[in-house]
């Protein structure tokens, strides 16, 4: 392929609350995949990527910050393939994300976007409260809300530490199933959360055992590669909860997660659909 400047920019540790090591394994790997492809790769910390003025032909990146995104969305301008791509990034805050699975008809639940400075007037409950400026960042930022009481509280909390607006999903009943996917070479996995195993915040004690409701995994993957592509990403993960009658709707989609059931299969791919993604954009 010639002789390309690929740099990769890992993930700040405060985007991987208590999952750091996971993603620092998963980027890790995909890295030496790279490698083994011929590439020559530089890799940063997000945290020393914005304070160099780095240029390559190839950037790919778990960055979540947004200085970060837009330094990548100035590079990508200027022709950098970058993966995921820094216009994806965006779209993956709640809000965007939200509206766009809204706009695409995407399976999701009944939402709505709420100003966390009006008082929450829906009879919406149970539902859940999300902060609608970023992905879930501390335990707060993803809360389950069942009285009006306490919705009020919560927005309060969500005002006073500067966030303007919630994204409020209805609660679902049924099976969680988190999945794993990766566009362009047709990887996908999956598994039913059991609230016992390590996870974020432990928010799947909220749905508690699974009961193994039967669902069309073809359906579900097929759902889930639109959805990334309508936000703009490659690399992607997320929740789903399954129907006793077998429907099922996506309830939380993120750019690039840490993989840690199939970490090894997905470093393969994530790595050989950066590398045909590079094949393609830059004709080589």
């Amino acid at each position: 392929m010639g002789v390309l400047s690929v740099i990769g920019v890992s993930r700040g540790a405060q985007y991987s609350p208590n999952l750091k090591s996971n993603d620092a394994a998963i980027f890790d790997l995909v890295t030496h995949e790279l490698e083994k492809k011929g590439w020559q790769i530089d890799t940063y910390p997000e945290e020393l990527f914005c304070e160099k003025e780095i240029h390559a032909d190839v950037i790919y990146t778990m960055a979540r910050d947004q200085r970060t995104i837009d330094r990548l969305l100035a590079l990508e301008e200027e022709g950098t393939l970058v993966v995921n791509a820094a216009k994806g990034l965006k779209n993956c805050v709640r809000r965007p994300l939200t509206e766009l699975f809204i706009q695409h008809h995407i399976p999701y639940p009944d939402s709505l976007i709420w100003p966390t400075d009006q008082p929450f007037d829906k009879q919406f409950f149970p539902c859940w409260f999300k902060r609608g400026d970023s992905s879930a960042v501390v335990k707060e930022d993803v809360s389950f809300v069942e009285t009006k009481e306490q919705a009020g509280r919560l927005l309060l909390q969500f005002k006073e530490r500067g966030i303007d607006t919630v994204v409020v999903n209805r609660h679902l009943k049924g099976d969680l199933i988190k999945f794993y996917g990766v566009r362009h070479v047709g990887f996908f996995d999956w598994e039913r959360c059991s609230p016992d195993k390590h996870s974020k915040f432990g928010l799947e004690q909220i749905n508690g055992e699974p009961v193994g409701y039967e669902f069309n995994v073809e359906e579900l993957k097929k759902w889930s590669d639109e959805a990334a592509k309508v936000l703009g990403i490659t690399i992607y993960g997320g929740d789903c909860v399954v129907a006793a009658d077998g429907s099922f709707k996506i309830i939380d989609f993120n750019d690039w997660p840490s993989f840690s059931r199939c970490r090894e299969q997905a470093g393969r791919a994530i790595a050989d659909s950066i590398y045909y993604l590079a094949k393609e954009y830059l004709k080589i």
